[in-house]
């Protein structure tokens, strides 16, 4: 597991309430939330470059929340809890569960490694994504590492192969996604 210092504050955190700032910002986020590409290479288009994961908890196990069981089938299960971040601010929290029934062994062994980041892996693949209503179990756990909640800007969705759903992803989005915008807080302005 890696980890290094970072600022995590949540999406709205530093906007002036009622600002055109701030109603720009909720704008951007409906557009974080209903897209359907990969969270990790929205990320990266953000930053203009790779940007920072840190692996906070990964784990194979049985016990999942029972929404968790509600979308995906199988015995175990990896708990994978991430923080992608750039220049020490941290951009998105995400917590994923991976049926390891439904993957085949040279994507769990990749899995496992927890080197990349999830939309790596599943690029090469056909997938497609399903959005889901809000998982409170699972939100739970994620801030439970985390800290931070923040149900506004948050989404849950399965990664569905060809075979069936494979993962159950959970993502908070940060005041990291703001990154370039030019309604951005101080902080969250790039210095080049």
């Amino acid at each position: 597991m890696t980890s290094h210092p970072v600022s995590r504050r949540r999406y709205v955190e530093g906007l002036s309430p009622g600002s055109a700032t701030a109603a720009w910002a909720e704008a951007w986020l409906k557009v974080l939330i209903a897209q359907d590409g990969s969270a990790t290479l929205l990320c990266e288009t953000i930053a203009q470059g790779p940007i920072h994961l840190d692996v906070v908890h990964q784990v194979v196990t049985s016990n999942v929340p029972p929404e968790v069981r509600d979308h995906l089938s199988g015995v175990e299960f990896i708990e994978r809890q991430v923080c992608m971040s750039f220049r020490h601010e941290v951009m998105m929290d995400n917590l994923s569960y991976i049926a390891l029934d439904a993957v085949d062994p040279e994507l769990r062994g990749y899995l496992e490694a927890g080197i990349s980041p999830i939309g790596h892996i599943f690029d090469r693949r056909w997938t497609r994504k399903k959005p889901v209503p809000a998982l409170s179990s699972v939100q739970r756990r994620l801030w439970q590492r985390s800290g931070a909640p923040d149900p506004s800007a948050v989404r849950s969705y399965l990664l569905e192969m060809p075979h069936g759903a494979c993962m159950l992803i959970t993502e908070t989005f940060r005041a990291g996604m703001r990154f370039g915008l030019p309604v951005a807080s101080e902080s969250a302005v790039r210095v080049d």
